[in-house]
């Protein structure tokens, strides 16, 4: 359906028929101070040709830039096949498939991606995808809220370690619904301690939410942290990221009873990291909470002459009707992406990605022996991790990566925004793709920017 504005002598009169003067008229009833303020940092259209340039320009800001920035979108390898069936018609203009008889290729490919990552997260059952990681989190924490009914409380126990920005968008979504997030503070090495724990014990919290590896790649003691919240009558919410999952103890086998919900960021999965986006969030749980899980569930059926057939399983339907009394209001997929994930998975196999996470986390620990013979920088936290560490430098940590910057090299995420303690720290990422030369090529121009900073 093409879409044609409407003119301004258009909207006057649908205005005059409605008997307003002007379209702010028509929101009158929403309070002032909750009002949206002007978009007034959005420039006037540009024509088409003016457009394509501009994105042109865009495009070339990221071409041949040395990454080493991961903090929760990573660079891996892509086989060219994942893009190519992804981008045929049927993938990519497809919709939603409320006809089952007429979107079995989507539903077979949606159903072939939640048993993939139901396996990889050792896990009963998954659904069709979220929107981003960080929604998925914030998702799990309602389901948790709704799935353990012993808990009153409404309150919600959160490693601070979990990804700043989950963090930030778990707290919009559940401060207007009388939801509280408790932080439990960052230990010495980077990752929950033991004893943190015991000022918990005993106190009503609907659900402990656990990052593994957490923002800062350190590896949580998952059995143990399972357990206790198992023992304090908790729900455990898994965040985690996939790839690491073909190499460490996947959620669904922490501690006793394993985790109760797993989510986390799917972009890993054949998504390429291109300017902020797109992301898609995954989500599992074990079968007695099934019920609590939003958005929808794909099945495999036979047909009355013995077809395999697929179709909406589970779908909650009430959120369509009841709005703010719904189990959520999640009511799509991140179909694209789901597709290009599934094929990854597919071509990869159980273990690719194992080759994947291994080769990843060698070239990591490459790196920070590198990183690590430059004076004065050394890595603060000296634990188990995967794929990604955080080095404190001698100086001023965004001095450094903005010489790097001019040097195309994106050196690591600094840290002293999220957390005052970490001063002229930098989170630092490699992945398969990273070459011995692309390793040496950064040791040498982050020692140049240091000493040239300093």
């Amino acid at each position: 359906m093409p879409f044609i504005p409407h003119t301004e002598q258009e909207i006057a009169e649908m205005l005059g028929v409605i008997g307003v003067q002007q379209i702010d008229d028509l929101f009158d009833e929403v309070p002032a101070e909750i009002q949206a303020p002007p978009l007034n940092g959005i420039q006037p259209g540009i024509n088409e040709m003016q457009m394509l340039r501009h994105l042109r320009e865009r495009a070339a800001q990221d071409d041949n830039v040395l990454c080493f920035t991961g903090a929760g979108a990573y660079q891996h390898h892509i086989p060219a096949a994942v893009w190519d069936i992804t981008s045929r018609g049927e993938f990519m203009t497809a919709y939603t498939p409320y006809q089952a008889e007429a979107s079995q290729g989507t539903l077979q490919l949606v159903y072939e991606f939640q048993s993939m990552i139901t396996q990889l997260m050792s896990m009963d059952v998954a659904n069709a995808s979220l929107y981003d990681g960080a929604t998925a989190v914030a998702e799990a924490a309602l389901m948790a809220i709704r799935a353990n009914r012993k808990s009153k409380s409404r309150k919600l126990l959160v490693a601070s370690s979990l990804h700043p920005l989950y963090r930030d968008v778990l707290d919009a979504t559940l401060v207007n619904q009388k939801i509280e997030t408790v932080e439990i503070p960052l230990g010495a090495g980077g990752a929950i301690e033991a004893e943190q724990l015991a000022q918990y014990a005993g106190e009503d919290y609907a659900a402990l939410i656990i990052p593994q590896p957490n923002f800062f790649g350190r590896l949580e003691t998952v059995d143990q942290l399972t357990d206790w919240a198992h023992e304090n009558g908790q729900l455990v919410i898994a965040v985690v990221n996939p790839t690491a999952m073909a190499l460490l103890t996947p959620p669904g086998e922490w501690g006793e009873k394993g985790a109760d919900i797993a989510v986390g960021e799917g972009q890993p999965l054949g998504v390429p990291v291109a300017s902020g986006g797109p992301y898609v969030g995954f989500m599992c749980c074990t079968q007695k909470i099934v019920r609590q899980m939003p958005g929808r569930i794909i099945g495999q059926t036979e047909d009355g002459e013995g077809n395999i057939g697929y179709t909406l399983t589970l779908q909650a339907r009430e959120q369509h009707i009841r709005r703010s009394k719904a189990t959520s209001n999640i009511c799509t997929n991140e179909g694209l992406l789901v597709t290009a994930a599934t094929i990854y998975m597919s071509l990869l196999g159980y273990k690719g990605l194992q080759d994947v996470a291994i080769a990843s986390h060698a070239n990591t620990r490459k790196l920070l022996e590198k990183l690590c013979q430059i004076e004065g920088v050394e890595r603060v936290f000296n634990g188990p991790f995967f794929h990604e560490s955080v080095i404190q430098l001698p100086c001023d940590a965004n001095a450094v990566l903005a010489k790097l910057a001019k040097q195309r090299i994106l050196g690591g995420y600094p840290l002293a925004q999220h957390y005052p303690a970490l001063k002229n720290s930098i989170l630092v990422c490699a992945t398969e793709v990273k070459t011995e030369q692309d390793l040496e090529q950064f040791a040498t121009a982050l020692q140049l920017s240091v000493s040239e900073v300093s």
